[in-house]
C-alpha cells in the first residue's frame, strides 16, 4: 500500500523541490550582491518571506497534483494535467535562473506572465477535475500573480 499510495506523493515533493533547489541554485550570489541594489516597490516583502512561502507552496502544488494522480483512471484530462504540472515546474525554475540567474528582469517578466497564463489553466482544470486540489493550487496562482507584479515593478523601477 505503502508504494503506490504514498511514493507518488513523495515523488511529486521531490520534483517541485527539485525545481526549488535549482531556482535557488541560480539565486543564491545575486540575492547577496545584485538584488538589494535594485530600486524595490515599498511593498516588496522582507527576503525572510521567501522561503517559507515557497516551502508551503511547494508543498500544496504537490499535493494537488497527487490528488490528480491518485484517481487519473477515472478523471478526464488527467494525463494533460499532470504533464502540465511539470512544465510549469520547468518554468518555476527558469524564472529564477532568468532574474537572478542572468539578471534580466524583462526577460523574466514575459516568462513569468507565460507561467501565470499556464498556472491559471492549471487552476481552472484542477476545478474541473478536484475541487480541493484546486484549493491546494490556488495560494501559488496568487502568488505567482503577486510575484509578477512585483517583478514589473522592479522593470520599471530600474
Amino acid at each position: 500500500m505503502f508504494k503506490s499510495h504514498w511514493l507518488p506523493l513523495i515523488i511529486f515533493l521531490l520534483a517541485a523541490f527539485t525545481a526549488a533547489a535549482i531556482g535557488g541554485g541560480s539565486t543564491a550570489a545575486s540575492v547577496r550582491e545584485w538584488y538589494p541594489d535594485l530600486n524595490k516597490p515599498s511593498w516588496n516583502p522582507p527576503s525572510w518571506v521567501f522561503g517559507p512561502a515557497w516551502t508551503l507552496l511547494y508543498t500544496l502544488m504537490s499535493i494537488a497534483t497527487w490528488r490528480i494522480w491518485l484517481r487519473r483512471a477515472e478523471i478526464p484530462g488527467a494525463t494533460t494535467t499532470l504533464r502540465l504540472h511539470g512544465l510549469q515546474l520547468i518554468l518555476n525554475a527558469l524564472w529564477s535562473i532568468l532574474f537572478f540567474g542572468i539578471r534580466h528582469p524583462d526577460l523574466a517578466l514575459i516568462e513569468i506572465v507565460i507561467l501565470w497564463l499556464l498556472l491559471a489553466t492549471l487552476q481552472f482544470r484542477l476545478y474541473r477535475q478536484d475541487r480541493l486540489a484546486a484549493l491546494l493550487w490556488a495560494p501559488y496562482l496568487a502568488w505567482v500573480t503577486f510575484a509578477a507584479s512585483l517583478n514589473a515593478a522592479i522593470w520599471w523601477l530600474n
